[in-house]
C-alpha cells in the first residue's frame, strides 16, 4: 500500500465498505421506444447486465425533470421526478390501460396523453387498490407535491419566471391559488398522479436492483433553479427581494478553464435563516434523495464550505467574492439521524484546505478523475499513486469527454506522458486507464458506460458551456457483447472488486422482446 493510503483517515464511519465498482449512467441513455430511456424493460436488462459482470452500483444523473434542452441540472423542482421515465409497458401493468396502447407510444406528447388516460381511468373505479396508495403517496410527499403542482399548473397558463407572474400567484396567496385550483381541479391530480406513477415504477427498479445486489448512487445538484417550485413555494430560504428576485447568484471564479468564470444564475441560500429553522428545508431534501437512493453524490459539494457569490446584475462572475455556508452545521445535523451519511462529495476544481477539511470531518469519500491527473506534476491529487481509501475514481464523469475521446485529443509528448505512467501497457485505451482506475486503492470505481463499449469524443453525454446537443446519447444492445461481460468480469474479479454476494441473474428475456 502506498503511503497516501497508509495516512488515509479513519474510514470505519465511511459509507464505502468494501472494493467495488459501478456504472455511470443516466436512464435516459438506455434503448427503448421513447426519444430518450426511462424505467422500463431495458432498465430491468442493464440490472442483469450489472449482476451478472459483479458491478455494484449504478450511478445516475438527477432523476428530476429536465430544462428544454434535457439538462438534469437545470430543473423546475429538486424533488419531482423527470415523468418521461415512465415506461407505458409497465403502467400497462396496472391495469389502468392496455398493452396494445402502451405499444403504440412512440413520442412524449403520446405518453402524456397515455398517463392523463390512465388518470382519468383510476378516478372511474373507486374500488381500484391504486386508488388509496394514490392518497396514501399524496399524504406522505405533501411537503413538496402540492406546491409543485400547483407551480406546473399555473406555467402552463404563464409560461414566463413566476416573478413575472400576477402578484396573487407570485405571492401565493391562498385565496388565488384556491380560486386556481377549483379552476383546473384535473388537471392538477393528473400533475399529482404523474408523480404517484414516477415513484413507483422507481420504487420497483429499485427493488429489482436490491434483489440483484446492485445499488443505486443518485446525484443532487447543490443549488436550485431560481425559476422552480422550491424557490417560489419557499422563498425565505433564498436571498431574495420582496419581488422574489436575487441579490446575488452563484456561479466559480475566474480559472484556467475560463477568464471569466461560471455565471450560473442559481440563487444563493439564506443560511442564516435556515439556521434558525434547523436547515428544515435542507433535511428533507437530503432524507427525499437518501429513500430514492443508497448512495447520494453532492454536486459542487465546496459549496458546503463557501460559495462564490456574485452580484445579480454582473454578466460574468469575475466580480464575485466567496461567502462563508453553513454545510458544517449542516452535516453535524444531518450526522445525528443517518449514520454514517451516504453521501459523497464532489470536490473537483480549485478545491481549499477548508474544503478538504470539511469532507474528512464527515468521513465523505471524495472523487478522483484519471482524465485530469497528467496536466501537472507528481503531487497531482488524481494520480493513482496520490488516491485514497475513502474516495471514488472515476476514468471521466458526464462532463467529460470519454477516455477514448480524451485521450484522442492530447498531443503527442500528453501521450507518451499518459503512457510513461501507465507503464507502457499493452492495451490500448480506454481499457488501460481501465484498468488502472480498477487497481486503485479506492474503495469505489465508477466507468462511465461510454468507456466500457471503446466510444470516441462522439459519444459524450454533456459538453459544459454548450446550451444544446448535450444529454442525449444513448447506446444499443447489440454494444455488449458475451465477449465483453466476460471480460469486465475478469476485470472486476482480478481487481478484488466482485461483491461479497453475486446473485443468480433473474431473466428479463420476455419483457425485453416487446421492444428489440
Amino acid at each position: 500500500m502506498n503511503d497516501s493510503a497508509s495516512c488515509d483517515s479513519d474510514n470505519s464511519n465511511s459509507p464505502l465498505n468494501e472494493r467495488s465498482c459501478g456504472i455511470l449512467l443516466h436512464p435516459s441513455s438506455l434503448p427503448g421506444p421513447l426519444p430518450l430511456g426511462g424505467f422500463g424493460p431495458n432498465a430491468y436488462r442493464f440490472i442483469d447486465f450489472l449482476a451478472q459482470t459483479g458491478i455494484r452500483f449504478w450511478q445516475m444523473l438527477p432523476l428530476v425533470p429536465p430544462n428544454q434542452h434535457f439538462s438534469p441540472y437545470q430543473s423546475h423542482s429538486a424533488f419531482a421526478g423527470n415523468r418521461h421515465f415512465i415506461s407505458p409497458l409497465l403502467l400497462a401493468d396496472t391495469g389502468l390501460i392496455k398493452r396494445t396502447e402502451a405499444l403504440a407510444v412512440s413520442d412524449y406528447t403520446q405518453l402524456d396523453a397515455l398517463i392523463d388516460q390512465a388518470y382519468l381511468r383510476l378516478k372511474k373505479d373507486k374500488s381500484n387498490p391504486l386508488c388509496d396508495q394514490f392518497s396514501l403517496f399524496k399524504n406522505q410527499n405533501d411537503d413538496w407535491l402540492e406546491m409543485f403542482a400547483f407551480f406546473e399548473l399555473i406555467k402552463l397558463q404563464h409560461p414566463q419566471p413566476w416573478t413575472q407572474w400576477p402578484a396573487p400567484l407570485r405571492d401565493r396567496d391562498p385565496q388565488a391559488l384556491e380560486k386556481w385550483l377549483k379552476q383546473y381541479p384535473l388537471e392538477f391530480q393528473r400533475i399529482c398522479f404523474s408523480q404517484f406513477i414516477f415513484f413507483q415504477q422507481w420504487d420497483a427498479l429499485k427493488q429489482y436492483a436490491h434483489i440483484n445486489n446492485v445499488q443505486m448512487i443518485g446525484d443532487l445538484s447543490i443549488f436550485v433553479d431560481h425559476d422552480s417550485a422550491d424557490v417560489w413555494a419557499d422563498p425565505e430560504q433564498f436571498r431574495l427581494d420582496h419581488q422574489g428576485n436575487p441579490h446575488c447568484v452563484a456561479g466559480v471564479p475566474p480559472d484556467y478553464f475560463s477568464d471569466t468564470g461560471q455565471y450560473w444564475g442559481n440563487p444563493l441560500y439564506n443560511w442564516k435563516h435556515m439556521e434558525l429553522d434547523g436547515f428544515q428545508w435542507w433535511q428533507r431534501r437530503i432524507e427525499h434523495a437518501i429513500q430514492l437512493y443508497d448512495l447520494v453524490r453532492i454536486d459542487h459539494f465546496r459549496g458546503f464550505e463557501a460559495c462564490w457569490e456574485i452580484p445579480a446584475h454582473e454578466t460574468t462572475a469575475i466580480n464575485g467574492h466567496w461567502d462563508k455556508s453553513s454545510g458544517d452545521a449542516l452535516l453535524q445535523r444531518l450526522q445525528q439521524k443517518y449514520q454514517p451519511l451516504p453521501l459523497i462529495a464532489e470536490d473537483l476544481g480549485v478545491i481549499t484546505e477548508e474544503v478538504n477539511q470539511l469532507r474528512d470531518k464527515y468521513n465523505l469519500p471524495g472523487m478522483k478523475i484519471l482524465q485530469f491527473a497528467f496536466d501537472s506534476d507528481d503531487a497531482n491529487p488524481y494520480l493513482p499513486h496520490n488516491h485514497t481509501v475513502n474516495s471514488v475514481v472515476y476514468t471521466g464523469t458526464h462532463d467529460n469527454n470519454t477516455t477514448l475521446g480524451w485521450f484522442q485529443s492530447l498531443d503527442q509528448a500528453q501521450k507518451h506522458r499518459v503512457l510513461d505512467y501507465l507503464g507502457q501497457p499493452e492495451q490500448p485505451m480506454p481499457w488501460s486507464l481501465i484498468e488502472t482506475a480498477l487497481g486503485s486503492v479506492a474503495k469505489l470505481v465508477i466507468l462511465p458506460l461510454q468507456d466500457l463499449l471503446g466510444l470516441d469524443g462522439d459519444h459524450r453525454m454533456n459538453t459544459p458551456g454548450r446550451p444544446e446537443d448535450n444529454w442525449k446519447w444513448r447506446f444499443h444492445w447489440s454494444q455488449i457483447s458475451e465477449q465483453l461481460k466476460g471480460q469486465v468480469k475478469e476485470m472486476i474479479e482480478r481487481s478484488g472488486r466482485t461483491p461479497t454476494h453475486l446473485p443468480e441473474p433473474t431473466a428479463t428475456d420476455e419483457l425485453i422482446d416487446t421492444l428489440d
